[in-house]
């Protein structure tokens, strides 16, 4: 499998979200974040393959052998993850604090918070 940098992946990402790419229902579930994202390495009802996914560095060592890691990663102050945020969250708070993350750490890889690309999608 080839690998991607972080930075490549996250704005893959953060483009994705911007596009709706959360919003667009499937035939049966919601989608998963990161794991319904064309970043995701993982095959369908695979293991999460830690060695390709980009994301692990963003996860907590304690939640790396979950069954979803990504799930885990905190995307604000407040230690919210996506899968807390599934419990306890709406979509349009999960969509938006994945958002806020993915900016914040895109700025951190180019050393910068602000960038012409990441203005916010109307």
């Amino acid at each position: 499998m080839k690998r991607y940098n972080a930075l490549d992946v996250l704005k893959n990402e953060l483009r994705f979200v911007q596009k709706g790419g959360y919003r667009a229902p499937l035939v049966w579930r919601a989608p998963l974040v990161f794991e319904d994202s064309p970043t995701c390495p993982r095959e369908s009802c695979a293991a999460c393959p830690e060695t390709d996914c980009v994301l692990m560095r963003f996860v907590p060592k304690e939640c790396r052998y979950e069954a979803a890691p990504c799930r885990h990663i905190p995307l604000n102050g407040l230690g919210e993850t996506v899968d807390s945020l599934y419990r306890t969250g709406t979509n349009e708070e999960i969509e938006q604090a994945l958002e806020s993350w993915l900016r914040e750490t895109i700025g951190q890889l180019e050393g910068t918070f602000e960038q012409p690309w990441l203005e916010k999608a109307a």
